[in-house]
């Protein structure tokens, strides 16, 4: 007897491990069943993929959603609905919430918080402190942990761990992959003059500079390979960074984020004045020139949103008192897919960067390939649409981007997860229904 499947996505040209072909693709209990021709008349659901590319789920592995302490700015609902409509099926969400996510109690409130009203499957990191750095080795193993975060610079409360001790303790007792923002703290705070008084935002990149950001990723790389720790070191900026990660790649991962590809220094802020300010900042078009050459050459991993959503209001004060972040989550596919029609990059290559590198980066189970027995987590986007990124279009609470006008090549039409549509042709379906993503170094320890 044939086997029935409960959706078959028929007729669209999807991206496998192999490479691009035509294909259905067949799923029964939400996953991957099947790959090839499939008789429609098996499946209790058909959808049309006519035209249109088929992409594995895309997993982004840098957001900020602000619940609990700020749900003014987002929240996991609105969050995860701006990712679904974007095309993202899987989003780890950092730890700088109030208060901040730094032991289980925490972690579990958030997965609580989910529940019933992420519209993505989801992952939470726990921030590594003084306090908590001998014990990041459980910390790491809870359920639904995506990992440690480790911010060197400036960030909420406790979650600031600049001095050696703390970081040689994460270091020696992380089994897994533990992410960073790097930036040289104590630089940062001599330079702080530079931008007191009311400073231009233009300034933002002066004070911030590519020697803090340098310092930064040159110590934690150094303080891995004494340890034999693994990192991810996020929204790398610049040039000199990628020389220096370029040789570390035994025990580090690189992130670089779609804002810092796309957007130069000093046209963003003349532009878009301090709705352009973020942490590390927009660079210059030579460091923008030194990231999309480390791309080519393989040294970057992942690119991530860094969404970090806030209020216009919030955005619209005097500089340097406004908050750092940029949205990103809804247009983090968009605006790579319209990098993909200008030659910058393969399809194949960006699949690698938003699906199955992060998926490789922290080990994740069953997911970033479209491949039998994975979660049938699935993009279908339609690479010749030509589409204008609107206000009315993004679903986050922060009511600004720098994007908002830019008109972009291959367009998010649906979003599949785990067999089920969430989200069609810029609007979602059904209800909530998103889960702890798995990793494969916590599946003995009762992942969810």
């Amino acid at each position: 007897m044939s086997q029935h499947y409960d959706l078959v996505v028929r007729g669209g040209r999807v991206v496998t491990p192999a490479g691009l072909r035509e294909a259905d693709v067949a799923i029964a209990e939400g996953r991957i069943a099947e790959l090839g021709t499939i008789d429609p008349g098996r499946a209790a659901e058909v959808l049309d993929a006519t035209g249109l590319t088929v992409l594995p789920g895309v997993i982004d592995s840098q957001v900020h959603f602000r619940e609990p302490g700020a749900t003014h700015k987002e929240d996991l609902e609105s969050g995860t609905r701006a990712a679904a409509l974007g095309g993202v099926t899987s989003v780890f969400e950092m730890p700088n919430t109030k208060p901040p996510t730094t032991g289980a109690e925490a972690l579990r409130d958030k997965l609580d918080r989910a529940a019933g009203r992420a519209w993505t499957d989801h992952a939470f990191f726990v921030g590594g402190t003084a306090e908590n750095a001998a014990q990041v080795a459980e910390l790491e193993r809870l359920p639904g942990c995506a990992g440690i975060k480790v911010f060197m610079g400036s960030s909420t409360g406790s979650l600031l761990v600049d001095a050696d001790e703390p970081l040689e303790t994460i270091a020696r007792h992380a089994r897994r992959r533990f992410a960073v923002h790097a930036e040289d703290e104590a630089r940062l705070r001599e330079r702080r003059d530079l931008v007191a008084g009311g400073a231009d935002v233009a300034q933002h990149p002066v004070w911030r500079d590519p020697e803090a950001a340098l310092r930064a990723t040159t110590r934690i790389t150094e303080l891995c390979r004494r340890h034999g720790a693994r990192v991810q070191v996020l929204h790398i900026s610049t040039a000199e960074e990628m020389a220096v990660l370029q040789a570390c790649k035994d025990v580090a991962t690189v992130e670089v984020t779609p804002q810092h590809l796309t957007l130069t220094a000093p046209h963003c802020y003349a532009e878009w004045g301090t709705h352009a300010q973020m942490n590390p900042p927009i660079r210059d078009a030579a460091h923008q020139a030194a990231l999309w050459r480390a791309l080519d050459r393989g040294v970057v991993d992942v690119v991530g949103s860094d969404h970090a959503p806030h209020a216009a209001s919030e955005k619209d004060g005097t500089y340097p008192d406004t908050p750092s972040g940029i949205p990103g989550v809804q247009t983090l596919l968009p605006l790579m897919l319209d990098h993909v029609a200008q030659g910058r990059l393969s399809l194949e290559r960006l699949v690698d960067l938003v699906a199955a590198g992060p998926a490789r980066v922290y080990n994740v189970a069953c997911k970033g390939r479209i491949a039998a027995g994975f979660d049938a987590d699935l993009t279908l986007v339609d690479l010749n649409a030509e589409r204008e990124i609107t206000r009315g279009w993004l679903a986050s609470k922060a009511d600004f981007s720098p994007f908002l006008g830019r008109r972009v090549r291959g367009w998010p039409v649906a979003t599949v997860l785990r067999g089920r549509v969430i989200a069609r042709d810029g609007e979602v379906q059904g209800q909530p229904a998103g889960r702890p993503v798995r990793f494969l170094e916590t599946l003995g320890a009762g992942a969810a």
